[in-house]
């Protein structure tokens, strides 16, 4: 059975990442407080035995630890878009062949 890592800081998640290569990394885009906005993010990487877990917040407009923009829709709701994840992710980790999925698409 796999262990299931969570870790602490963006950095940390990158380094593993960068150590590790895994092959796909899963992205969670999650309700938060008030619970119309959609502006948590959990990040998975499975790799052989394991899989690391990630998980950001918002904080104003980003996110606290990836800056990842929060973006406000017209009748007020935050939310994050698919787009500036994955764009965010192909960009700090530049992992070849890293496929990126949505939990809602894997």
């Amino acid at each position: 059975m796999a262990k299931t890592i969570r870790v602490n800081t963006w950095q940390e998640f990158k380094e593993l990442a960068l150590e590790k290569k895994p092959k796909s990394v899963v992205y969670v885009i999650a309700q938060s407080i008030p619970a119309r906005n959609h502006t948590g993010l959990k990040l998975i990487f499975p790799v052989v035995g394991a899989q690391y877990i990630f998980a950001d917040s918002a904080k104003g407009d980003k996110l606290r630890r990836t800056g990842i923009p929060v973006r406000t829709g017209k009748k007020g709701n935050r939310f994050l878009t698919d787009e500036d994840v994955k764009s965010f992710l192909r960009a700090e980790l530049n992992i070849k062949d890293l496929q990126i999925f949505s939990y809602w698409t894997a």
